[in-house]
């Protein structure tokens, strides 16, 4: 398979172990200033796809669902912050997290969550949709690539 004109891609996984995998490609090809969307519902597989893409960056440390936390920074070659914005619903919650300085080109930001504050990313995030399929480790992921990515992200994509 091969990135669309649109950017957009699908790409299937059958386990969480090559969910990661794909993140770690990903992670691999990722530098500061990026930001990462995932979107889908719980058990869609946002978490294991941002624990590969943070080892792909060289982040250090187990990363975990920050549902609680809101927040977590990772340090490595480069920072990764993963936020996920599960637990806020209202625009002031997420206002007063300051997601505006995280986006302020020093580290990779990955979102889970994103649907929930679209205000907050930047034109040319990596956008990526999560979804069950139709076995119960199979996980299918909608990639959208902006044009200002793809020349660097899209052969991750291309199966």
């Amino acid at each position: 398979m091969t990135v669309e004109a649109s950017g957009a891609a699908v790409v299937e996984t059958h386990a969480p172990a090559a969910t990661e995998a794909l993140g770690r490609r990903l992670g691999g090809r990722l530098r500061a200033g990026d930001v990462v969307a995932l979107i889908g519902p719980l058990g869609s597989g946002k978490t294991v796809l941002a624990r590969g893409m943070a080892r792909g960056a060289g982040a250090s440390g187990y990363m975990a669902s920050p549902s609680f936390v809101v927040i977590r920074e990772y340090p490595g070659p480069v920072r990764v912050v993963h936020v996920d914005l599960y637990r806020l619903e209202r625009a002031d919650e997420i206002d007063d997290l300051g997601l505006d300085e995280l986006l302020d080109g020093a580290a990779i930001v990955i979102v889970e969550w994103a649907d929930r504050a679209p205000w907050v990313l930047p034109p040319d995030h990596l956008r990526i949709e999560c979804a069950m399929g139709p076995g119960s480790r199979d996980r299918v992921f909608t990639i959208v690539v902006p044009a200002a990515l793809r020349a660097r992200l899209a052969p991750v994509v291309e199966v």
